[in-house]
């Protein structure tokens, strides 16, 4: 287990899981979600997509112990108090990082939206040993980074090649799912899609998902974390856990 002051590893069950059948190790920054650190706003698509109320921050050890939740708050105002320091700190823990994956042997990847859904690839300027960089990509390119997102003009965007993006779909707001589905089809990304339950998911997986939205096959997207391993063009299919299994917005399929 891995554990800094912006990112940590060895805590989610899922990429424990994935990490093994891929001899990597994931490391994940959770902040608090949506305006919760009441600074500013990290997920700034939660309200059209319906996700805030089945926000997985909620679920695991997060929606057990105020402490995490405290701890994520004070993360986040570090973030919209000081970008450039706060960008320094994560230059320093994902450098450590790379070096304890080093040590273990296996390859570095992070996932910096945990529980947030920033644009790190633009704005966010970092320096690594002195060289300033345009994006934390550019100034560790050893490190296989990955998220999912709601933000989908950044599917637009021409990512570094060691970021891989999955779009995030909900049907809590028609616009934002026919904007999802048309940008899917504009530019071939990925399309992760949480189902009402893993019985339900499992019916789909393997099958195309011929809803008017989308002709795709659906994979299982618990079997690992590990997004940037999919294959292109496919739906990732997720079950509701936590308060996600009461959400009835849209952002829960079926």
């Amino acid at each position: 287990m891995f554990k800094s002051k912006t990112i940590r590893s060895g805590g989610n069950a899922k990429t424990i899981k994935g990490d093994k059948l891929g001899n990597y190790e994931t490391a994940i920054m959770y902040l608090a979600p949506a305006s919760q650190s009441l600074m500013g706003n990290v997920c700034p698509m939660a309200g059209q997509a319906g996700c805030e109320l089945g926000c997985l921050s909620k679920a695991g050890r997060a929606g057990m112990f105020s402490s995490i939740v405290e701890a994520r708050i004070a993360k986040t105002q570090r973030y919209f108090k000081s970008r450039e320091t706060f960008m320094a700190d994560l230059v320093k823990d994902i450098a450590a990082f790379v070096r304890y994956c080093a040590k273990k042997q296996v390859k570095a990847a992070v996932r910096l939206n945990g529980t947030s859904d920033i644009q790190w690839e633009v704005a966010h300027p970092c320096s690594r040993d002195g060289v300033t960089y345009t994006s934390i990509f550019a100034a560790f390119p050893e490190v296989q980074f990955y998220d999912y997102t709601k933000i989908y003009k950044r599917a637009y965007r021409s990512l570094p090649s060691n970021y891989s993006l999955t779009l995030s779909y909900s049907e809590a707001n028609p616009a934002y799912a026919d904007a999802i589905t048309k940008t899917a089809r504009e530019t071939g990304a990925n399309v992760a899609v949480v189902y009402r339950s893993k019985a339900h998911r499992d019916s789909l997986t393997g099958f195309y998902w011929r809803a008017p939205q989308f002709d795709r096959v659906v994979i299982d997207g618990d079997e690992t974390d590990m997004r940037f391993t999919d294959p292109k063009g496919v739906i990732v299919g997720l079950y509701a856990k936590g308060p996600a299994k009461r959400d009835t917005s849209g952002f829960v399929v079926g």
